[in-house]
């Protein structure tokens, strides 16, 4: 089974403001993007790799197998993988 890797979110000035965990960079995007965020860098912790991605969310119907407690519409959550860039420092 892969281990659960650390990956912090970057805004626009290269600032880390925040760490989802995941075990593919896919996963922490696809979190990233239900919060409404839609430009997605994600460095990988340990790494010099930066995953870009492109969010978006929508409102859908809650799935028919959904408990009870769930309200009608939910967000689903969205990604594009746009590339990897490499960081020279840390």
């Amino acid at each position: 089974m892969k281990e659960k890797r650390n990956f912090a979110l970057r805004d626009a000035s290269g600032n880390e403001v925040g760490i989802y965990t995941g075990m593919a960079p896919r996963q922490a995007a696809l979190k990233v993007a239900s919060r409404g965020v839609k430009d997605i860098r994600l460095r990988e912790r340990g790494t010099k790799k930066v995953h870009i991605y492109q969010g978006n969310r929508r409102k859908v119907k809650k799935p028919k197998n959904a408990p009870a407690w769930m309200p009608d519409k939910i967000w689903k959550p969205t990604v594009k993988k746009i590339g990897i860039e490499k960081l020279e420092k840390i």
